[in-house]
């Protein structure tokens, strides 16, 4: 931890390029979150990412799609589909994804105005709120981070569907 993400242009799904560093202009800081719209375990957090901004507008918040295989005008249908409000960024062939370290979505990233990395992994322990044995790992790190404190917890394992894998780059079905 501790070290500046690299600066990147992606195109957004609603058209035109956009850096990473205009992102984080004029915030605090920023959340990305790599993702995926086929992505059973990215579907859980549709609501939690489409309520971030309005939640955190002191920081910047995107999500990056870089799933293999999917294409942009699947991910743009499935945004439509399930009314998603944040926004996407398109990683075709995962090369962002791939200098991050993302293995699988969803997988969040929370960096500070200058990108510096103050934490990586998932958001929480894939358990409801409501549910006793729920544990919130990127929210108390928003908190740290915004209250001025060294982030605690600056890494947990994420869990989810694959980023890139094998099966989906064998040459024809087994």
């Amino acid at each position: 931890m501790g070290g500046a993400m690299g600066d990147f242009s992606l195109q957004r799904t609603t058209g035109g390029m956009v850096s990473l560093s205009k992102l984080l202009e004029g915030k605090r800081g920023g959340v990305a979150v790599f993702w995926s719209g086929i992505c059973s375990h990215c579907v859980r957090y549709d609501g939690y990412l489409n309520g971030f901004q309005a939640r955190r507008p002191e920081l910047g918040f995107f999500a990056i799609a870089s799933r293999n295989g999917e294409t942009p005008e699947a991910i743009v249908r499935q945004a439509a589909e399930r009314k998603l409000t944040f926004p996407i960024l398109l990683d075709p062939g995962g090369r962002i994804a791939a200098e991050w370290q993302a293995p699988q979505t969803p997988r969040a990233y929370l960096m500070d105005a200058n990108r510096t990395l103050l934490y990586r992994g998932a958001i929480d322990n894939y358990k409801y709120a409501e549910d006793p044995e729920y544990q919130a790992y990127l929210e108390p790190a928003i908190d740290e981070f915004l209250s001025g404190v060294p982030v605690t917890r600056q890494e947990t394992a994420s869990f989810g569907c694959a980023i890139q894998s094998v099966y989906y780059i064998l040459p024809k079905a087994l």
